[in-house]
């Protein structure tokens, strides 16, 4: 796997692509793609950090795996290709949006106006074996980006992480809250937003209202 990835991450990730760690784990990836079809396609395994650089982040959302259908994953969590019908939990993501920001219905469910604006869009797992959820998991990729998280917590200051999830909430679990906003609910999935889990937590809300508070720019969430 060649680490083709934006110029601000690779300074900052340089340790990371040099641990036996990784080099494991670039093995692993790299054999996978050559053997079988896996997901995103191969350009795009850092696709979040390519539109989101460093010193750019404002809100970071946590994932958890690619998605494993054919045109599905673009390398932004919860994030579909145009023209790719979207997926329950994006669907649910979208009805939460709306509900709090009084916004209309994105026409397609490709959030990279949302990477560009400053919201850095992780999964745990950047790669997938098609039709195979979690194959790729306990890899290596679980470090690397538990790894960009501390990094991002220890470096920068008044971030918004926002984790859905019981999954997501685990990996965030060291953010230093004395620096950030550490927004939970439970996961956009059909099953925890029928439980009452998801709608209504205004997380968008929340976010903007953090940031203008500090002084910083809100995000422009309509798609």
């Amino acid at each position: 796997m060649d680490v083709n990835i934006e110029e601000s991450w690779k300074h900052q990730l340089s340790d990371e692509f040099s641990k036996e760690y990784f080099q494991k784990l670039s093995a692993f990836v790299k054999e996978e793609y050559r053997n079988g079809r896996c997901y995103p396609p191969g350009g795009r395994i850092f696709a979040a950090f390519d539109h989101t650089p460093f010193d750019k982040v404002r809100v970071v959302i946590l994932g958890q795996d690619p998605y494993h259908g054919p045109g599905q994953a673009n390398g932004l969590c919860f994030s579909v290709q145009e023209g790719i019908a979207k997926p329950p939990s994006l669907q649910n993501i979208f009805r939460e949006l709306c509900d709090d920001l009084q916004l209309s219905e994105p026409a397609n469910g490709d959030l990279e106006p949302w990477a560009d604006r400053g919201v850095l869009l992780l999964n745990a797992t950047l790669t997938v074996r098609a039709h195979q959820a979690g194959s790729h998991q306990n890899k290596g990729w679980e470090q690397f980006t538990d790894s960009v998280i501390q990094i991002l917590s220890e470096k920068q200051e008044h971030l918004v992480f926002l984790l859905w999830g019981g999954y997501a909430k685990k990996k965030g679990a060291r953010i230093d809250r004395s620096k950030h906003l550490v927004l939970t609910s439970g996961h956009p999935s059909p099953l925890s937003a029928n439980r009452g889990l998801w709608f209504g937590n205004k997380h968008f809300s929340k976010t903007n209202d953090y940031l203008k508070e500090i002084g910083n720019e809100p995000i422009n969430w309509q798609l």
